[in-house]
């Protein structure tokens, strides 16, 4: 729920018997790293295909490949973690990894409401030696965790026909539009652009690094080109529509739910939305002499660089503060702070923007605690950008964009991979030369 108006109005999508079949169309297979090395011993295993069975189709929990992971890493314990929508399927796929891999499963029931929620800590506690990670991007890289990771997107198979002749059906194809998903959904979105930029003026899917093309988070979406006449999203809900919504306030935003295959204007009340946090940090800079600053636990959501920077802040400022960790952040929970008369929460962006009026004190979130000390100025685009490698200060990879190659850097890299590529194949033709051989 926001404080915003979420009023649209249906249109109704192009009917077609063809379409109306059970996701008839598939999606492209999702890429996996795994796959091509997977043994013909799990591939073709008849017990652990009937388990698989056991599943609906168009979902890909991508089963062989995390037995076949498990295994490799000579694992003991496996530790699942998966939001709550996929939590009916959680004891189905602990009971196939006890059976095929011989391991201990915990099933990690927290709330997890995305990939910043990656709780390795606790798994580590339990004993764990290899956590799956179901239904969330690579948000927190593999190599940062305190264990081995698996990140399975569980990509979902979708009516690919039905929503490309829905674009079609009420689009024009003179417009241009950009087209963006959760991460369930990007193969499909990927598939379905092949078709329809062939009829529309441009078709485009953009980035946010590191985030996966196409992909979009509740606090992380891209800017986009105010060239585009249309934004186009394909999920259910709107949590994560809104966030690119906010970061682009000028470009129409449509949404097709790939389950009710219903075609929806969505609207943003920005004007609102921008009245409230401003309100918020004026209070803030009028009544804040004790500040607080919550850390989030809940996973990795909280940012112990932005933690520092805000404290540096508030120390320039002679600002007395306390830090208060927390793995979810309520009213009630705050209110019996009686002496602190400003939050910063560094957790969730969306909790201050959507939650932020329930609060007695400003919730204020790492971006608006800047403005609110005068660190940087109020943007006339609220940014979208916490986990984007192009953020601001407030954000969790500042810092960290790389910079771009001149094009003669780009050709020597280029020139570089080429020989590298030359070199493997003419090693693994000797080895394969030997082999014979031998």
């Amino acid at each position: 729920s926001t404080t915003q108006s979420q009023s649209h109005h249906e249109i109704i999508p192009h009917s077609d018997s063809s379409s109306s079949q059970s996701s008839s169309s598939k999606t492209a297979t999702n890429v996996t790293t795994l796959s091509a090395s997977i043994p013909d011993s799990i591939l073709n295993n008849k017990n652990l295909q009937n388990y698989i069975k056991q599943i609906p189709s168009n979902y890909n929990f991508e089963i062989e490949k995390t037995v076949w992971r498990i295994q490799q890493a000579e694992a003991t314990c496996v530790a699942l973690q998966m939001p709550e929508g996929l939590t009916m399927f959680a004891t189905m796929l602990a009971d196939i990894f006890r059976e095929f891999c011989n391991v201990e499963v915990f099933i990690m029931g927290d709330v997890t409401y995305g990939a910043c929620c990656v709780d390795d800590h606790i798994a580590v506690a339990l004993g764990c030696d290899l956590m799956v990670h179901y239904a969330h991007s690579c948000l927190i890289p593999v190599s940062s965790c305190k264990m081995n990771i698996l990140y399975v997107f569980v990509d979902i198979q979708i009516d690919l026909k039905h929503l490309i002749d829905t674009l079609k059906h009420n689009i024009p194809s003179d417009k241009k539009i950009a087209m963006v998903s959760t991460i369930q959904f990007v193969s499909s979105l990927r598939a379905a652009k092949n078709d329809v930029q062939t009829y529309f003026a441009e078709a485009y899917i953009p980035q946010a690094m590191p985030l996966s093309p196409g992909e979009i988070l509740g606090c992380t979406s891209p800017k986009l080109d105010n060239k585009y006449d249309y934004l186009v999203y394909v999920g259910d809900g709107r949590f994560h529509l809104e966030s690119i919504m906010i970061h682009n306030p000028k470009v129409p935003a449509y949404r097709y739910d790939p389950y009710s295959k219903k075609f929806t204007v969505e609207r943003y009340d920005h004007e609102q939305m921008y009245e409230i946090r401003q309100e918020a940090i004026a209070t803030a800079q009028r009544t804040g002499r004790k500040w607080g600053i919550i850390l989030g636990t809940l996973g990795r959501q909280g940012s112990p660089r932005i933690l520092s920077h805000l404290e540096s802040l508030l120390k320039e400022r002679n600002i007395s503060h306390i830090v208060v960790l927390l793995s979810e952040i309520f009213p009630s929970k705050l209110a019996l702070f009686k002496d602190v008369d400003v939050w910063i929460q560094i957790a969730c962006p969306r909790l201050s923007i959507d939650w932020g009026y329930a609060f007695d004190r400003p919730l204020l979130s790492p971006y608006e605690a800047e403005v609110a000390l005068k660190s940087t100025e109020w943007k006339e685009v609220y940014p979208m950008d916490f986990y984007s490698r192009d953020g601001g200060s407030w954000s969790v990879n500042y810092g960290t964009a790389k910079k771009e190659k001149t094009p003669e850097e780009r050709a020597l890299a280029k020139k570089k991979l080429k020989e590298k590529m030359k070199l493997m194949r003419k090693k693994k033709k000797s080895v394969s030369i030997g082999e014979a051989t031998s």
